[in-house]
């Protein structure tokens, strides 16, 4: 057997469903998570525990659709670990957003920030990644009714934010 018949090894195949993976749930985390460093945070620890289980893994159907759980999973244990709130004595400096930035962009993901996370989770997944409710419902382990009325709520409290866009810009 030569080395180009060979097929590959679970770290090759790892590696390369990761090279494939990071983009497109990178997206998603920063959507969960909320800003970048932490959905950073966020992917690399769910990559972690997919690489834990990834000669198990491997042989599903749907590497994507069990990491977008594992991802979920994580930020709710995050947000449930962290507390609501920080108190520090002084209110950290905040970067002014780079040259380029979209408005709009920035106001979304401001929008997104100020809802509940399980609320957060529902939308980005219902709409951003187009998930049916059903799909939602299996990926938060919730019942569908819960993704329906945890949807309509969010959407309603982005609806506020967009008509006094004040709100977004105070938080």
């Amino acid at each position: 057997m030569t080395d180009q018949t060979k097929p590959p090894s679970a770290d090759e195949s790892y590696v390369a469903f990761v090279e494939v993976a990071w983009q497109r749930h990178m997206r998603l985390a920063v959507l969960l998570a909320g800003d970048r460093w932490r959905a950073e945070e966020l992917l690399q620890d769910s990559l972690v525990k997919v690489y834990e289980r990834w000669r198990r893994l491997s042989r599903l159907d749907d590497l994507h659709a069990y990491l977008r759980r594992v991802l979920v999973n994580n930020h709710t244990s995050m947000w449930r670990r962290r507390r609501r709130e920080s108190l520090v004595a002084e209110v950290p400096d905040r970067a002014a957003p780079p040259n380029g930035v979209d408005p709009e962009a920035v106001a979304l993901h401001a929008a997104l920030r100020s809802l509940p996370p399980r609320q957060r989770a529902v939308v980005v997944l219902r709409h951003y990644e187009d998930l049916s409710e059903r799909e939602v419902a299996q990926v938060l382990g919730c019942s569908v009714g819960t993704v329906k009325s945890q949807n309509a709520r969010a959407l309603d409290k982005l609806r506020h934010i967009v008509d006094q866009p004040s709100n977004v810009r105070s938080r």
